[in-house]
């Protein structure tokens, strides 16, 4: 069996002891190499070639950020799992790393030196493993300076000019890919737009705060019995489910994860073909597994449509698969042209 090459870069012996046993502890993978700071890892690349690379954000000689930005002059560089404490500068640091090309992130539990790290083991080797259904045309595109020719749509979905809400699902890749999408929506779109991202508690206000700063629309972390209102991009808040109640507030769950998610877009898409009916557009975004594709069906039943992310341009074409097999997805399309989409259904053009 072929087994992923990772490099384990930390400022910590400890926690490199504690993430490479991890790693190592499964039969599918293995860490080849690890690094004390961003330097010693660019050396320690003239000598192996990792398929992955976990990196701290915060590090001496040489911090996470400034390294990615060197593995970003390579060619072909590893895809980087951003290790991040729980710290409002961290969070933010991470969500640019995240712009700049990341693939993903993991949270340490508690701070820089986490003695129990152990509880992201899963989340860790999941993500690792993830890689390997990476689209590498996606990380192409971002490191070439052409632009790469995106696939043709359909535009199918009839005229309407009922809908009352915009529901959008995302997970790996959904940061930057969120970012494009709600970055090019009118601020007087006319209705309100609920966003699930899958993202651990801590980092949806500053994933808010950065697209607030430049969104027109005004984006906003959903707080608990929040009246809805137009024009708004609600982000759902890492740790809760986030559903829409018949007075048209936002109601914050604590029930269960599924498909091991919290917040997860079914919870959402669930609740508001409850309220809104068939006025509604959903969009699955970039992503593993399969939330949101129960959801779609749901939204399809009350008369609702759904637009799915086209292949070439995800991240992780899972979610938006997942969806589109259910048969109840209306148009796929390329990441670019979905806020165009957007913008005609509801206006209904």
């Amino acid at each position: 069996m072929k087994k992923l090459k990772v490099i384990v870069v930390d400022d910590s012996a400890l926690m490199r002891k504690i993430i490479s046993d991890m790693i190592n502890s499964n039969n599918d993978m293995e860490v080849v190499a690890t690094a004390r700071n961003g330097q010693e890892l660019m050396n320690k690349l003239e000598s192996y070639v990792p398929d992955v690379i976990t990196l701290d954000v915060e590090m001496p000689v040489m911090d996470g950020i400034t390294t990615l930005k060197k593995l970003k002059e390579k060619k072909n560089h590893p895809k980087v799992i951003m290790v991040s404490s729980l710290t409002g500068e961290d969070s933010k640091i991470t969500l640019e790393c995240l712009d700049l090309g990341a693939f993903d992130f993991i949270m340490k539990p508690s701070g820089s030196i986490s003695l129990d790290i152990e509880k992201i083991k899963e989340e860790l080797v999941r993500k690792i493993r993830s890689v390997e259904k990476a689209n590498n045309k996606f990380f192409v595109r971002m490191t070439k300076a052409n632009s790469i020719e995106e696939p043709k749509y359909n535009k199918v979905i009839s005229k309407r000019n009922d809908i009352k809400a915009v529901l959008i699902g995302a997970s790996t890749g959904g940061p930057r890919a969120l970012q494009k999408v709600l970055t090019k929506l009118p601020k007087d779109l006319g209705v309100p737009v609920f966003v699930v991202q899958h993202m651990p508690v801590g980092f949806t206000k500053a994933f808010a705060e950065r697209l607030n700063s430049l969104c027109a629309m005004r984006v906003v972390e959903a707080e608990d019995r929040m009246a809805v209102s137009n024009n708004i991009i609600y982000i759902a808040k890492g740790g809760r489910h986030m559903k829409i109640s018949n007075s048209k507030e936002i109601r914050l769950t604590d029930e269960d994860a599924i498909w091991g998610v919290k917040p997860a877009v079914d919870k959402l898409f669930y609740s508001a073909a409850e309220i809104y009916g068939g006025k509604l557009l959903s969009v699955i975004l970039t992503g593993m597994g399969r939330d949101g594709a129960l959801g779609t069906t749901e939204i399809k039943k009350a008369g609702g449509s759904t637009i799915a992310e086209d292949a070439s341009t995800c991240v992780i074409y899972g979610m938006p698969k997942a969806a589109y097999e259910t048969g109840k997805v209306d148009e796929v399309v390329a990441l670019d042209k979905i806020p165009e989409r957007i913008v005609e259904i509801v206006r209904g053009r």
